[in-house]
């Protein structure tokens, strides 16, 4: 009774601070132009264009992120985000062309139109997002397992860098001042290549665990060592990753496998934790730990494009990763009595059914995968009008692209793939004698080798062979 009175006049004691308090008046460290050395010729100018508009209408606007961690690596970066103390209404009032994006983080994309020929690099899309206040631990925003269902309040800008997850991706560079703000000594970490996670990582990846797989993909592109706090939750908290939407994860598997270090990427999932179990198709490449394997070749032939600024084939590329299981499910069919184009069939459905439980492969990818397995047995049957028919495919570069992959690793001669080399671009009547050479070899060459499996599987190939064509192009490697 008498404590009861006595915090009756004194009030109730103070609680402890929440976690991140200070967070909401950091101060950043300003980092000049003559320190960080940022060449604004990296930058897009259409990234500058938004944010002079937003600091031109009296908000603040800074570039963010990934791209300020290239700048400072003097890496051109290949998007571009904004943060801003404006909320998504008030950026779209500024810019006609932009649109909302997102439920869980709502974002705006603001459109940009080049005067170019190429049609990939005609539209630009800069990011805008509103700084974002911390998380409050409760509420119908966080789930069970401490996801973040929804986060849509805003914040101060000290408070949106205590946000973001890595150091190195919380500094923020003002075009017109050059001069970068550092939250979170992202500066240092980048000189002592070290990957650091803001705040404590094990929250930080219950938050958001996809921020595993960004934590292996920043380790593989920029080749910084992952710091030992950071590193050591991964490997126990890999089983957060079914709780993340199957789109979601598509995306950022896509990043990863398209970033131009994939191969990298990949042996780097095994190191923390995150490759057995996973995802369906993760296992199945590294199971693929040869050098000259499939998965490997298609991995680095996709490195290759990037680097050179060549654009990449989803559907190509999901094709080539997933065709190593796609192939052993078909050799299992082929032991019923269903012709063989069929057997290839189930076994393409069997495959992508599976990969859509954890993992949702969009349908146009799924379109574009289906059509370049099936066409592969096609490229077998050198007779008649068969080979003509087949360059008339709207797939037919991007199967041909495949089949060239299957040679190369010895699943199939190498002189089949020369042969529609040779086919593809010679005259009509060398085209003549190419199928009289190919009607007279009655089998493929001792030297090349073929597996039972496969010399079964080609013997078998009978009945009607159709292949789902649209509209679409296909760009394959």
């Amino acid at each position: 009774m008498i404590n009861k009175i006595i915090r009756k006049i004194l009030g109730k004691p103070n609680k402890k601070p929440p976690v991140g308090h200070d967070a909401k008046t950091l101060e950043p460290k300003k980092i000049p132009f003559k320190t960080h050395h940022i060449d604004q010729k990296l930058i897009s100018p259409n990234a500058m264009k938004v944010t002079q508009t937003l600091q031109q209408a009296g908000y603040k606007a800074y570039i963010v992120g990934g791209a300020v961690r290239d700048l400072l690596l003097d890496i051109k970066p290949k998007d571009f985000d904004v943060a801003t103390n404006a909320t998504p209404d008030q950026v779209q009032a500024l810019f006609k062309k932009s649109r909302a994006i997102g439920k869980r983080f709502q974002i705006i994309h603001v459109t940009f139109y080049n005067n170019s020929s190429n049609s990939r690099d005609r539209m630009e899309i800069i990011e805008v997002s509103t700084f974002r206040a911390l998380l409050v631990e409760t509420g119908k925003h966080i789930a069970n397992s401490g996801r973040v269902l929804s986060d849509n309040v805003w914040g101060s800008q000290s408070e949106d860098a205590t946000r973001r997850d890595f150091t190195i991706n919380a500094m923020y560079y003002d075009p017109s001042t050059q001069v970068v703000l550092d939250y979170h000594g992202g500066m240092a970490d980048i000189e002592a290549k070290v990957l650091r996670m803001i705040g404590d990582p094990a929250a930080r990846y219950r938050e958001d665990p996809v921020r595993m797989l960004r934590a292996v993909r920043f380790a593989a592109k920029t080749g910084f060592t992952l710091e030992q706090n950071t590193l050591a939750p991964i490997a126990q908290s890999a089983a957060l990753i079914h709780d993340v939407p199957g789109a979601r994860l598509f995306d950022e598997m896509l990043k990863l496998l398209m970033s131009g270090h994939a191969w990298s990427s990949m042996t780097k999932l095994r190191e923390v934790g995150l490759d057995q179990g996973l995802l369906p198709m993760l296992d199945v490449i590294l199971e693929q730990s040869d050098q000259t394997s499939f998965a490997k070749l298609a991995l680095d032939r996709t490195d290759e494009r990037v680097l050179q600024g060549k654009s990449i084939s989803p559907g190509f590329l999901f094709a080539a990763l997933l065709w190593h299981q796609v192939e052993q499910q078909w050799q299992r069919n082929s032991q019923s009595n269903k012709p063989s184009i069929v057997c290839l069939n189930d076994a393409i459905d069997e495959v992508l059914s599976a990969q859509r439980e954890v993992f949702a492969i969009q349908r146009r990818f799924e379109t574009d995968m289906r059509e370049i397995w099936s066409l592969q047995p096609r490229f077998e049957k050198r007779v008649g009008k068969m080979p003509y028919r087949l360059l008339e495919s709207v797939r037919f570069r991007a199967g041909y692209d495949f089949l060239c992959l299957r040679c190369q690793v010895g699943e199939l001669p190498l002189s089949l793939s020369t042969w529609w080399e040779n086919f593809q671009n010679s005259s009509p009547e060398d085209r003549e004698k190419l199928l009289i050479e190919a009607k007279s070899e009655s089998s493929l060459p001792a030297t090349d080798a073929p597996s039972k499996s496969r010399r079964r599987r080609r013997r078998g190939i009978k009945g009607k062979e159709a292949v789902e064509n649209n509209d679409s192009s296909q760009q394959s490697f």
